[in-house]
């Protein structure tokens, strides 16, 4: 995991932020943080009757306390329940943030997934 984190971390310094207000491909109202952009050809959707599963990668300038502070702010608005460091839970589904820092570029592994 932590060996496919570095990979994208490597490779998403070639990839520009994207602009304010854009969205995780396959959870549309799952906002990415500012200065995040989503490393294209990592995304894995599946729509399944016990729900959705996505994987998505961002990367970009931020530090983890950012990630912490932005989304803890703003996923209760979308209603979004914290139960965890990084571990939210709406209706059925949860949601997982996984960060990684290195060397001054963040990267993080979004993970939605049927509630069990």
């Amino acid at each position: 995991m932590r060996l496919l984190l570095a990979l994208i971390v490597a490779a998403g310094c070639a990839w520009p932020a994207l602009a304010d207000n854009a969205f995780i491909a396959g959870i549309s109202d799952l906002p990415l943080m500012p200065g995040l952009a989503e490393v294209a050809g990592t995304s894995t959707v599946f729509d399944k009757p016990s729900g959705r599963i996505v994987e998505a990668y961002a990367t970009g300038k931020g530090t983890i306390a950012d990630l912490v502070k932005f989304y803890t702010a703003t996923l209760p608005q979308l209603g979004w329940h914290r139960t965890g460091d990084l571990y939210f839970e709406r209706g059925k589904e949860q949601l997982l943030l996984t960060p990684v820092e290195d060397d001054g570029r963040l990267t993080v592994r979004f993970n939605l997934s049927p509630r069990s």
